[in-house]
C-alpha cells in the first residue's frame, strides 16, 4: 500500500540525526566532506538530492553506507514523481513472445 505521506528526504536525516546530534556546523562539515558550504546546505535544507558522490563522501565521513543515502533519495524521488501528476495515461505494453506488433 502506497502512502500519501512523502518519504523523508535524506537531507533531513543528515541534518537532524547526524549534524544536530554531533553538533556539527555546516561550514566545518562541508570542509571535511570537501564540498562547498552551499552544496551541503542545499542537501540538508532538502533543496537538492544526494548524489552518488555525496553518498560516498557521507559514508566515508560518518560510516553510514552510501547505499542507505541513495536508497532514501530514490524512494523520495520516486514518490515525488508519482505524486506530481506529470506521469499519467501510460498503458502497459503487452508482451508478445512471437514478435507480432500490435
Amino acid at each position: 500500500m502506497e502512502s500519501n505521506m512523502p518519504p523523508v528526504h535524506p537531507g533531513a536525516i543528515l541534518r537532524e540525526d547526524i549534524l544536530k546530534e554531533m553538533k556539527l556546523p555546516i561550514t566545518k562539515t562541508a570542509e571535511n566532506l570537501q564540498v562547498s558550504r552551499k552544496q551541503l546546505s542545499e542537501v540538508v535544507n532538502e533543496g537538492a538530492a544526494i548524489s552518488a558522490e555525496m553518498a560516498v563522501r557521507l559514508e566515508d565521513a560518518f560510516g553510514v553506507s552510501a547505499e542507505f543515502w541513495l536508497d532514501m533519495q530514490k524512494a523520495y524521488d520516486i514518490w515525488k514523481v508519482k505524486h506530481s501528476g506529470r506521469v499519467h495515461g501510460i498503458r502497459r505494453i503487452p508482451f508478445d513472445p512471437i514478435g507480432h506488433a500490435s
